[in-house]
């Protein structure tokens, strides 16, 4: 399937090339407001004159951006984003003297970025229900042959104020499971820990001083990439901060996880064991609190539950090939992802229990339920 996808991207990326008209943006689009800028370019949102449709305008300067980027990115989004919380092209692009356009759908709530606070993230009910969203995104996705590289808060859009709806964008860096690219360090806990040796490499060219050309160092497109990015996005939501400044060893934040996770790896056999016997998922989830009991992940998970730490080892697993799909995201939802809110359900189930039991010493759910008819009537 990958090779069939890339092929298949580039020859629609061929085709279009052979039809991209030059137009005027003042003359078919009213620009409104400034969505967003990056290194890529600029976002307008614009008002299609005729048509009278709200739109994304992507603007790529033609000095820093090939044509064959370009179209890949505008052909991807509009073949292949075909899943609600991916953000579609709409079948219009052009170039300007200066300019590469391509009109996709308006995300006009901002960004995810907007909405996490500082040191506190986002209400724990609002991170299950993107994350849920962004698994059947990224899922789909891969099931089409493409991984998308850059999964960040900033190129999650909102089409609503409580995030009921998000969209996934910006599908510069996307490529084809499978290809080989260049491995590129950049500074971010998003980048994912395969990449070292390319930092390694860079801090060795510096220290040399030498503008010599080294062996590139390449690695293939895998889709546990994209999980290593929602593990990191998860931890980002329910903290409103990052694990780690970056994802090497000599980073003390990711160094005292990997101690922990190594740790914690000789105690999968047990979890394992509980479920090839298909034991009840409350008592799998009792071995998860008497683990992180037992063996306290670092301070920066301080008030992550048992739950959530499961997720975030199957997702943040150092090894890529035994990294988690982002399918698994939705096997952890619906329970509690933050201490707090395990003790607040813990109280509600105590309370619960002692009605239950109140009931049955006074004669019974049965004569209950008889009193209370007989008071109805």
């Amino acid at each position: 399937m990958t090779d069939s996808a890339a092929q298949e991207l580039d020859e629609r990326c061929f085709l279009s090339a052979q039809s991209m008209p030059n137009l005027k943006v003042s003359e078919h689009f009213q620009v409104l407001k400034l969505l967003g800028e990056g290194s890529y370019g600029k976002v307008m949102l614009a008002v299609h004159r005729k048509r009278g449709t709200p739109m994304a305008l992507k603007f790529f300067p033609r000095q820093s951006t090939s044509l064959t980027s370009f179209l890949r990115e505008y052909n991807l989004s509009l073949s292949y984003c075909t899943h609600p919380s991916l953000t579609r092209a709409l079948g219009i692009f052009f170039s300007t003297p200066t300019y590469y356009v391509f009109a996709q759908q308006a995300g006009l709530y901002g960004d995810l970025y907007d909405v996490i606070v500082s040191e506190v993230g986002v209400d724990e009910e609002c991170v299950q229900r993107v994350m849920s969203q962004l698994s059947g995104a990224v899922t789909h996705l891969h099931s089409l042959g493409f991984v998308h590289r850059d999964i960040k808060p900033e190129n999650i859009f909102l089409c609503d104020s409580s995030c009921r709806w998000v969209k996934l964008g910006d599908f510069g860096l996307s490529r084809a499971i499978g290809s080989t690219v260049r491995a590129v360090w950049y500074d971010s806990p998003f980048c994912t820990p395969e990449v070292e040796p390319a930092k390694e490499a860079q801090t060795e060219r510096e220290w040399d001083g030498t503008e010599e050309e080294m062996e590139e160092i390449w690695i293939t497109v895998e889709p546990c990439i994209d999980s290593w990015a929602l593990g990191v996005l998860v931890y980002c939501l329910l903290t409103g901060c990052f694990p780690w400044e970056q994802s090497t060893h000599d980073d003390r934040g990711y160094r005292r996880y990997k101690e922990w996770f190594d740790s914690e790896v000789e105690k999968e056999e047990k979890m394992r064991h509980c479920e090839w016997r298909g034991e009840e998922e409350r008592d799998c989830y009792t071995i998860m609190k008497e683990n992180q009991r037992n063996n306290p992940p670092p301070s920066q998970f301080e008030g992550l539950s048992p739950l959530a730490m499961t997720l975030l080892k199957e997702l943040l697993h150092p090894e890529p090939k035994h990294r988690g799909s982002p399918e698994e995201i939705l096997s952890y939802l619906g329970g509690p992802w933050l201490t707090e809110t395990e003790v607040e359900e813990n109280r509600k189930a105590e309370e619960a229990e002692k009605e239950a039991r109140k009931i049955r010493e006074e004669g019974g759910v049965e004569e209950e339920l008889a009193r209370e008819g007989k008071g109805e009537r």
